[in-house]
């Protein structure tokens, strides 16, 4: 088992409702941005991986003929499954899975996509090497993951009020051994067998009418943050809590756009 919590469900099923509401504005543009750059038919089937609230799957249905959707935390697909009936959506299928080992068979998707979910696997490798089997020859594999925090000015500023806030809260290091890198990221592509393989920056910008909406809007559907506030006594969340946010308030200027940026990687099954 992974020591790292985010690699295990209960952090996710914890958040589903909040990471829905709240972290999926922050995802959209990415998925739309991949969606867009897919090349995909009204008869493509896709697949999409360490789907969470399934930003991406609701967002690449009306654009192709069936999507699969699949998370290891059964909170966040019974969160999608009620906006799947909500909306009147026939074509997405959704299942409670682990994306290091796929129940579908080889060369049942014209396509496969994680956006901001591989990156946290225990095995990346085991993770890539499920996509390369389940897309058919010829069919795509877009990933992607976040840059470092010192290449995302938003990312920068949060984590300064963090650090302002909770003593002892480790300054983010990039890590080179994580899809962070970019390298490493292709490399692993490649390993997987996929070619024609790149990866490449994409920064979206954000804004907030306030210190106190960027800090609900960033928070409360953080896995990591809310993962220290449920082991903090809760008089001492609070007092830590209000140095944070008037950490934001004296340093961002509310309307501000500030960036972050994803590294988006992509590749091809061989024909």
């Amino acid at each position: 088992m992974s020591e790292n919590p985010l690699a295990a469900p209960e952090a996710w099923d914890q958040i589903a409702e909040n990471y829905d509401d709240i972290m999926s504005e922050l995802m959209r543009p990415f998925a739309v941005h991949v969606v867009e750059s897919a090349p995909l038919t009204g008869r493509s089937r896709v697949i999409d991986v360490a789907t969470g609230p399934g930003v991406l799957a609701l967002l690449v249905a009306p654009r192709v003929g069936e999507v699969v959707a699949v998370d290891f935390s059964e909170a966040m697909i019974r969160r999608l499954r009620r906006a799947i009936m909500q909306r009147g959506i026939g074509n997405v299928l959704t299942g409670v899975g682990d994306g290091q080992d796929l129940r579908y068979a080889a060369n049942s998707f014209d396509a496969a996509f994680s956006m901001f979910g591989l990156m946290f696997f225990s095995d990346r490798g085991k993770g890539f090497a499920e996509l390369f089997r389940v897309v058919r020859p010829g069919g795509t594999v877009v990933a992607s993951s976040w840059a470092p925090v010192a290449d995302s000015p938003l990312m920068t500023l949060l984590f300064e009020a963090y650090q302002a806030g909770i003593p002892g809260f480790p300054a983010p290091h990039a890590n080179p051994n994580s899809l962070e890198n970019p390298d490493v990221f292709e490399l692993e592509l490649i390993a997987a067998g996929f070619e024609n393989v790149s990866v490449t920056a994409r920064a979206e910008s954000f804004s907030y009418d306030s210190a106190e909406q960027m800090w609900e809007k960033l928070t409360r559907g953080s896995a990591p943050l809310q993962n220290m506030r449920r082991k903090t006594d809760a008089t001492e969340w609070a007092a830590q809590e209000k140095v944070m946010i008037d950490y934001l308030r004296e340093h961002y200027v509310p309307g501000t756009e500030l960036s972050t940026t994803a590294w988006i990687g992509t590749g091809r099954v061989p024909r």
